[in-house]
């Protein structure tokens, strides 16, 4: 299965069903100051679903082009892309145009019948190996969806094979608008036969299709109301489906990527297979950085909005590519190869008629970061490593050493957090660095460079641009709720697994929360069951939340936790949780651990060497 075979199968089903093919819209969303791309198929409807008539009446379908960067860090395994194409088709409400183009919309059952045979009947997707997920109920809306659960039984679906979920819930494209419960398919990418009941935590079930049912409008945090025009919006990820069609578990073996790869392997003269990570990140992020730089509402690289998120692809690319010991430009070398190629050039024309643009603007980002490259390694050439290389990796200093020399010899935190924002090196190429020019930067350097990071993530993160966000996203009352969690959390990881686990970092909205820790394997399904449990033991106790003030040196007799400390003033603040938490924190909490109702956790994952995240959400007792 080829991708344009792929997506004339689907555009041609749907035809022959009575929607009405429209075009991509760019990848720069026009009158929408809430986003700075577009990031799924709706985004350019969203009048329409809104209750604005389409000329092309209220069956729709296309190709969309789509870029993300929500979950950047995750890009490098097999299935994430910044860049992708999504196949959607939609129902905008329940009737026909004015001029009578198109055939009147449809709801829930037709959606899932349309779905399910275009999979099994036009992909020939075998059942046995397909599972889906609906919508359990969150604290917003209550109720589970029984009705997406019922057609779905009706088409012959297992009840092993369906899961309730409480993050099943899709939208809105922006911070307000049409949104509502989804429900999902998913393919299982095993080796061995599909097991006979889905397990959503187990990654060898790779999402395909995702079917919004719009039946909301957010207004305002978490205030949700009805739609008067109910719609129907999904999305079938072309990389995933095509890589699912051909029996592949990595996306990054189909024809959308493998050109690339093969001429990144001329390039650096290695192969894809040692360097996975290293390929997948490079192709993805120029490929999108091709894209944006090839939209018909082009962007060029800069310091804000986005052209900061097209520099920081196409400089992320170009770090990855000194991890496989490029160091000649080779940024358009790849993007001639997508520009070159039958497919991406017939399929959007816009990326050849703006190649020079694109030459020019990647041969100019390759430059500059060169320079700032050069002006970093300036930065280091000017300390004074010590001669003894016991004392690079940071050991405690000889007597004959002096504090000055010892001074010289470091790279603090706060100077290699200098080099990452002002010279756009990453972490891991200022770790090579320093070790080159034969300087300290061990443990409580890199601890201070995160704690510089957190500080000035409001800078470089903002929730709108999706550009690398963390921690508490607003001080509604699900995010305190969330942000309480995440103590409980961490306690409980620290007594099953053992107390080297330190939080890396948090993602917290209205809808779950992610957290990030250190831990150097991953969890087995028994000890996520047992962190699980202890989180609800101690959520069950409903222990009261206390906050009191205290230095530094009284909240580490005291036994808090807190490791990212130097964002904190003289005076801390410690909140505990009955005997079981004492953390380190700024807060928002709730009053008592009864608010939080019983805790899930959804997903376990790697986020980098020794980094484990968990996606968890809070489901209502009410």
């Amino acid at each position: 299965m080829t991708a344009s075979k792929l997506k004339n199968k689907f555009l041609q089903f749907f035809q022959a069903n009575k929607h009405e093919i429209i075009s991509s819209a760019s990848l720069m969303p026009d009158n929408d100051p809430t986003v700075l791309f577009t990031t799924a198929g709706m985004h350019p409807l969203v009048p329409y679903l809104l209750g604005e008539k389409h000329p092309a009446g209220a069956r729709l379908a296309n190709v969309q082009k789509c870029l993300r960067t929500g979950d950047i860090d995750e890009v490098g395994d097999a299935s994430h892309h910044t860049f992708f194409e999504m196949l959607g088709n939609w129902s905008l409400g329940n009737s026909a145009s004015p001029d009578g183009v198109g055939k009147a919309g449809y709801f829930k059952k037709e959606a899932i019948e349309f779905a399910w045979k275009f999979v099994t009947k036009e992909l020939k997707l075998g059942p046995e190996k397909l599972a889906i997920t609906i919508f359990a109920g969150n604290n917003n809306i209550k109720d589970y969806d029984q009705e997406t659960e019922k057609c779905w039984l009706d088409l012959g679906i297992s009840a092993d094979r369906i899961a309730k979920l409480a993050d099943n819930w899709w939208g809105p494209a922006g911070q307000t608008g049409p949104c509502g419960p989804d429900t999902e398919i998913f393919y299982w990418t095993g080796a061995d036969k599909a097991p006979a009941i889905y397990d959503p935590k187990d990654d060898r079930w790779v999402e395909i299709w995702n079917l919004v049912i719009m039946e909301y409008n957010k207004i305002a945090d978490h205030k949700y109301i009805p739609l008067q025009q109910k719609n129907i919006d999904t999305g079938l990820g072309l990389e995933r489906t095509l890589a699912a069609l051909n029996g592949y578990d990595d996306n990054y073996q189909t024809e959308l990527f493998q050109p690339m790869i093969k001429k990144l392997e001329k390039i650096a003269d290695t192969k894809y297979e040692y360097f996975k990570k290293e390929f997948r990140i490079i192709v993805d992020h120029l490929r999108a950085a091709t894209f944006l730089l090839g939209d018909a509402n082009h962007v060029s690289p800069s310091n804000k909005g986005q052209g900061y998120v097209l520099r920081r692809l196409i400089r992320r690319a170009i770090i990855y590519g000194k991890k496989l010991r490029i160091e000649q430009n080779f940024c358009t070398e790849l993007a001639k190869v997508i520009i070159e190629d039958k497919y991406y050039s017939q399929s959007y024309p816009e990326i050849k008629e703006n190649k020079n643009f694109i030459f020019n603007e990647l041969n100019k980002e390759e430059a500059k970061f060169s320079k700032t490259s050069q002006d970093a390694l300036n930065k280091l050439a000017k300390k004074q490593p010590l001669e003894l290389h016991e004392y690079i990796d940071g050991k405690e200093p000889a007597p004959k050493v002096t504090e000055q020399e010892l001074k010289l010899a470091t790279l603090s935190g706060k100077e290699a957090f200098d080099l990452y924002q002002t010279n756009g090196l990453n972490i891991e190429l200022i770790k090579e660095e320093a070790k080159k020019f034969g300087l300290i930067f061990g443990p409580e350097q890199i601890k201070e460079f995160e704690a510089e990071f957190k500080k000035h993530q409001d800078l470089s993160r903002t929730a709108s641009a999706g550009m690398f966000k963390g921690g508490l996203a607003d001080d509604s009352e699900m995010s305190r709720k969330y942000h309480t969690a995440t103590h409980l959390l961490h306690q409980a990881l620290r007594k099953i697994l053992g107390e080297q686990v330190e939080q890396r970092g948090s993602n917290i909205n209205a809808e779950r929360m992610r957290f990030d820790f250190v831990h150097p394997q991953k969890m087995t399904a028994e000890e996520i069951q047992k962190v699980e449990n202890l989180v609800n033991q101690q959520i069950k106790k409903g222990l009261n939340v206390n906050c009191q003030e205290m230095t530094m040196a009284e909240a580490k007799e005291y036994g808090a936790i807190g490791f990212f400390t130097e964002k904190y003033g003289e005076k801390i603040k410690i909140y505990t949780m009955g005997d079981f938490s004492k953390e380190i924190c700024g807060g928002p909490h709730v009053a008592n651990t009864s608010e939080l109702g019983k805790f899930k956790i959804i997903k376990e994952e790697a986020v980098a060497a020794s980094i484990r995240r968990i996606k968890a959400i809070l489901i209502s007792n009410e």
